[in-house]
């Protein structure tokens, strides 16, 4: 199955409205940074515990851990995304080092899945005129400045 090139071409906010994108970016970059805290979180614990663990694989997921930090300060540019997205699968395939990395790397990529949905959902609407900011404001909104 392929991606059709709506899929990462977004439309931009009409001038005026505020930018959803931006809010969106902040989501995804607030969720890779948790996925940091998580797996770093879970590194020595997985290390200590999970029988197994090689030192190389330890590092591949070490890794994989900090470019998420990496990845969460580079949302806003065009290759952030499709980088987060790669990572996520990177991390369900780190359940060849261990299991419970692995069904980490799977709850983590349901949110990233769902994120996508919310981004095609906002998309759908700009495209449509159906956004919340798009339908217009009641007079005296926003407040005047004084």
């Amino acid at each position: 199955m392929t991606m059709s090139p709506s899929f990462w071409s977004l439309p931009t906010a009409p001038e005026g409205v505020r930018d959803p994108w931006k809010g969106l970016r902040g989501v995804m970059a607030g969720t890779l940074v948790m996925e940091f805290i998580t797996f770093g979180l879970a590194l020595p614990i997985v290390w200590r515990f999970g029988g197994g663990v090689t030192g190389p694989g330890f590092a591949v997921v070490g890794a994989l851990t900090v470019l998420m930090l990496v990845a969460g300060f580079v949302q806003r540019k065009p290759w952030g995304l499709p980088f987060a997205l790669v990572l996520q699968l990177a991390m369900v395939a780190c359940y060849l080092v261990h299991p419970a990395v692995g069904i980490m790397g799977l709850l983590f990529a349901a949110v990233w899945a769902y994120m996508m949905y919310l981004r095609h959902d906002v998309a759908k609407r700009m495209r449509e005129g159906r956004l919340y900011d798009q339908l217009g404001h009641p007079e005296g909104y926003p407040p005047e400045q004084q």
